[in-house]
This record gives structure tokens, C-alpha cells and sequence, in this order.
């Protein structure tokens, strides 16, 4: 299993594609681990050394008291950078991953050559969402994360996918129950904490920004505010709710490729 050691654990990561070819970074939602990508690989991989790993309290990574925030784990990202040797690289995170993403634009633009933000916003719900699940989880434990189930799979899928896929809904979610609870619930905190409204005027990088248009978390018109205020990006909403990657498997690498091939 290889690993990158933080300065309080080890980091999980695996690396996909040919060895000499630029380097593009997946950041895994929250509640999911690097899986969460397994189908954009074989594509991906054909044109990229594909850089995954599981975020902090995710996984097969580092749990930590929390609460934690979005610049610790953009930091865990530099960390893990510096420690593979990586001086810049391509970057897309999905939810969460899209706030890494936003971070790492904002405060260490010179790491990044094109940056990926998918079903994100510059800034996702307010406490009065995240704070109930927070204390949930956090008093119930493994049974809190169980009963997550069946609300989020209504916000990770369309009702016809959901109906037509069993199969993948039910491995993607089944992450989600065997999710540490304390690192679920510390990385609900960074998500709640989270604002950018203010500070992604300042992105420069070339950004695609990627929407899902039945997504009822991170809804298109989030994608519009985001591309509105950051120059020159542009923006992709593709038929899926909240979990785009997994629901529109193709079209979803098709346009990342397209991109970061711009």
C-alpha cells in the first residue's frame, strides 16, 4: 500500500498511467475514497500518470481529531506533492475534492497547470445541514454512517440511475458506511467552515468547472457563480446528479480530456 508520511500519518495514494507522462491529481468526495474514480482511470491513464489518494479521514489514510479544514487538506495535497517530487500537476476534485481544488488555486496557483472543479461551489450548505449529521454520526457511530444510506444515495444519484445501476450505487455507497466516523464527521466540519465566494476572483488558472444538472447539492446554478467569477473558465453540466464520475462515466472523462488537452 503505498503512502506518503504526513507529519501525523501516512497518506494513502495510488498511481496509474505511464511514468513519464504529466501528472493529473483525483480528489475523492466526501464520504468516498480514491475508488470513487476506478471508472475514469482506463481513460485518463491513457494520456496521464494519475495521481489518487484517499483524503485525510478517508480510506485507507490518517485519521485525525477533527474538526479538520479545507487548507488542511489542501496542505495534506503540497504535503503529498513535495513528498512524490511532483513540482506542478494537473488537479480535479469532485465536492469536497472541488474545495481542495479551489484552495489549492487560490493559495498555491504556482502547483497547478489546469484545475478540474467538479459538482462544487464556492461554498456547499450552511450549518444548519452539517451540523445535525456532524452530531449524528459522531453519537451514533458506525450505525450513523449506516444511516446515511438512503438520503445519500437521493443526493449522490438520479432515481432512473439509482433504479438501472444497483450494482455501482451499491459499492460507491458501502465506502460511505465503512467510512471512519470521526474522519466523516471532521471532514463535514472543513465542508461547513468552507467559503470562497469572496476569494476565487483571484483563481488565474485555466478552470473547467463541471455541474451535474439534476445535482440537488451543488446545483448548476452554483457552477454558473463560480464560473462568473473566475476569468476565462469554463463550464460542462452533464445529465447526473451529485456523483457526476460515476453516473456519466464517459462524457464525464470526454470533457476532463478535452480540457486539460485545451
Amino acid at each position: 500500500m503505498p503512502t506518503v508520511t504526513l507529519a501525523d500519518g501516512d497518506l494513502h495514494y495510488q498511481l496509474d498511467g505511464p511514468a513519464t507522462a504529466p501528472v493529473l491529481v483525483l480528489s475523492n468526495s466526501l464520504g468516498t475514497d480514491l475508488h470513487m474514480w476506478d471508472a475514469q482511470v482506463p481513460a485518463l491513464s491513457q494520456h496521464f500518470r494519475v495521481l489518487r489518494y484517499d483524503t485525510r479521514g478517508h480510506g485507507r489514510s490518517l485519521v485525525t481529531p477533527g474538526p479538520y479544514s479545507i487548507e488542511q487538506h489542501g496542505r495534506d495535497v503540497l504535503a503529498m506533492l513535495d513528498a512524490l517530487d511532483l513540482q506542478r500537476v494537473h488537479f480535479c476534485g469532485l465536492s469536497m475534492g472541488g474545495l481542495i481544488g479551489q484552495w489549492l488555486g487560490i493559495n498555491a496557483p504556482q502547483r497547478l497547470g489546469r484545475l478540474v472543479v467538479c459538482n462544487t461551489a464556492a461554498k456547499i450548505g450552511n450549518p444548519d445541514i452539517w451540523n445535525p449529521r456532524i452530531e449524528a454520526v459522531l453519537s451514533d457511530g458506525a450505525a450513523g454512517m449506516r444511516a446515511l444510506r438512503e438520503g445519500t444515495i437521493t443526493r449522490w444519484f438520479t432515481p432512473a440511475f439509482a433504479a438501472s445501476h444497483p450494482g455501482e450505487v451499491d459499492t460507491v455507497v458501502s465506502v460511505l458506511q465503512n467510512t471512519s466516523p470521526e474522519g466523516y464527521a471532521a471532514s463535514c466540519a472543513a465542508v461547513r467552515d468552507a467559503d470562497f465566494r469572496e476569494q476565487i476572483v483571484g483563481i488565474k488558472l485555466p478552470v473547467l468547472v463541471v455541474a451535474g444538472m439534476a445535482d440537488p447539492v451543488t446545483t448548476p446554478d452554483d457552477g454558473h457563480f463560480m464560473l462568473e467569477r473566475i476569468a476565462g473558465s469554463r463550464m460542462v453540466t452533464l445529465e447526473a446528479a451529485h456523483l457526476s464520475s460515476v453516473e456519466a462515466v464517459e462524457v464525464f472523462s470526454r470533457s476532463v480530456l478535452d480540457f486539460l488537452h485545451g
